[in-house]
Parts: C-alpha cells; structure tokens; sequence
C-alpha cells in the first residue's frame, strides 16, 4: 500500500482532531476503513504514526513529519487547481507589486509589454524605501518586491532584475564632468543636493561618507530625482544619483555625468518573493517578464 491523498487527508483530520473517530468524521469516512487506512500508512512506513490512548490519537515524531509533508502536498495540490481553473476562465488576477525608487525607472517598459500581454490582469504598484519592499513582502502584504542587494534581504528567495549604477552628476561646465570616474571620497568637500534622511540611497550614501570620517555637506534635500538634477544643473551643487535618472535629464538640463570609481557604487537590483513556486500564476508569469527585462 502507497500513501494517496485521501490517506494525507484522512492523517491531518485525525491530527487535528486528536482522535481517529472524529477525523474519520471529518474526512466523511466510516471508523473502520479510516482505522484500516492508518493502520496501512503504519505498515508502509514501518514506524508508528500515532500514540493511541485514553485521551485520543497524537501524532509521533514520525507523524509530524507527515503531517508537515501532507499540508505541503495538499497545499500545492490546492494551488494547481486554482491555477487550472484560472486557464479554464482566461487567466486573471492581480499582483501586488512593491518596489523602491531606483528600480521604478525600468519597471513602466516591463509592465507595459506585460498588461499588453494580460489584458486580464492588473498590477497594484506602491513605490516604498527598499527596508520596506522587504518588510512588505516578508509580511504578506505584497506577492513581489524589487529591493537593492544594499538591502537586508532576510530569509526571502530573489531573482536578479536590473544592475544599478550609481553616478555623480554636475553642470557641464565642472572641470568633474571631463573625468572617466571619480573616487566617492574626492568629492565628499563640495556642497551636495541630496535626498531625504530617510531615503535608503541617502543612508547608503552616508555610511560609506562615515567611512571615509567625513560627512555629506548638503545644502537642500529634495524627494524627488528630477528636482535633484535640476538643483544641480542651476549650479547649487554635486548629486548622486541612480544613472538611470542621471542620462535621462543629461541631456535636457545639459548635466555631466560621472560613474562613482568605489565597488560599491555598483548595486544590485533584486525581485523578491516569499517562494516563487507557491505564487499565484498570474504572478510566476510576471517573474518572467522581470526576469527577461
């Protein structure tokens, strides 16, 4: 005799119910094709699965594990079906999306070939700092995340997404903008444009500042990267900022743009997820998308 679902049913009903009755109840079975069940998985597996006693059926070690390896294969069982009936009714759903502000300036091109794609599915994107994409996803509030590897990214399972290079910008006219690249801490005695204290750049960029002993001299912190290259290109001081932005206004605001010389300076950036085998498909389908990008 081999273990089939209606056994792992049958097994997890008698564990929460603590008693081989009642769980036979629960599984709508008769005691004795329950008992005769049990007493089969016992066999198979040559170990007792429950210590029988006055006060009901507990599980042995033996039985937790079972009872651990049953909840996952019923619950992926669960999540097939779910799957097979969404191609049954045309895929739909929607995907709760978090990600940080580096990683927003290469998502509108991904998303778009995706809801393209799926008509059917819609996207919920909230823009958060990186500590709090992670902190979303860990606690269920988002199905994916996008977070920088500068980010603590706890027991999450990731995927790479986009490199993120961060730049020095100045006005075209600074003798810096002729440079190749410039070392972070040749810079570190000019006044700075930067972001708010609690922007995770601005904190990544003031611990390797501590680093080298010395402090940012900012003369405005603005929240926003277009606001950051204009305050620069007006002559009110360096930024650094995700190259990204940096070549999106090089041209329009006639910045320089220098590439940061320190390892560091070159980031990572992650898609994130509990576990990408138990997403929802519609979700899986946009990993793929990200993956690609």
């Amino acid at each position: 005799m081999r273990f089939d679902i209606t056994d792992l049913r049958l097994f997890l009903h008698v564990v929460e119910a603590e008693s081989i009755t009642h769980g036979a109840e629960r599984a709508g079975m008769a005691l004795a094709s329950a008992s005769a069940r049990i007493r089969g998985m016992e066999e198979f597996s040559a170990v007792p699965l429950l210590d029988r006693g006055a006060r009901g059926a507990r599980p042995t070690q033996a039985g937790d594990a079972l009872a651990h390896h049953a909840r996952i294969v019923l619950g992926q069982m669960e999540q097939m079906r779910g799957d097979l009936q969404l191609y049954a009714k045309g895929l739909r759903g929607q995907i709760r999306l978090m990600s940080g502000r580096a990683a927003m300036a290469h998502l509108p091109e991904v998303l778009r070939r995706f809801l393209v794609d799926h008509q059917t599915i819609d996207v919920d994107l909230d823009e958060r700092q990186s500590p709090d994409v992670v902190a979303g996803v860990a606690g269920g509030l988002a199905d994916l995340g996008i977070a920088a590897d500068t980010t603590d990214i706890g027991s999450l399972e990731t995927r790479p997404f986009k490199t993120d290079r961060l730049v020095l910008i100045t006005t075209a006219e600074n003798p810096l903008a002729k440079r190749s690249t410039v070392p972070f801490r040749e810079v570190l005695d000019q006044p700075f444009v930067g972001l708010p204290a609690d922007s995770a750049l601005q904190g990544h960029l003031s611990t390797h500042a501590s680093r080298e002993g010395r402090q940012f001299k900012l003369r405005i912190r603005l929240d926003a990267f277009e606001d950051i290259c204009a305050m620069v290109a007006s002559g009110v001081g360096l930024a650094i900022v995700p190259e990204v932005y940096a070549r999106r206004y090089q041209h329009p605001l006639r910045l320089g743009v220098v590439p940061l010389a320190d390892a560091w300076a070159l980031r990572h950036l992650l898609v994130c997820a509990r576990n990408f085998a138990a997403l929802p498909v519609h979700a899986r389908r946009l990993v793929d998308y990200l993956a690609i990008a």
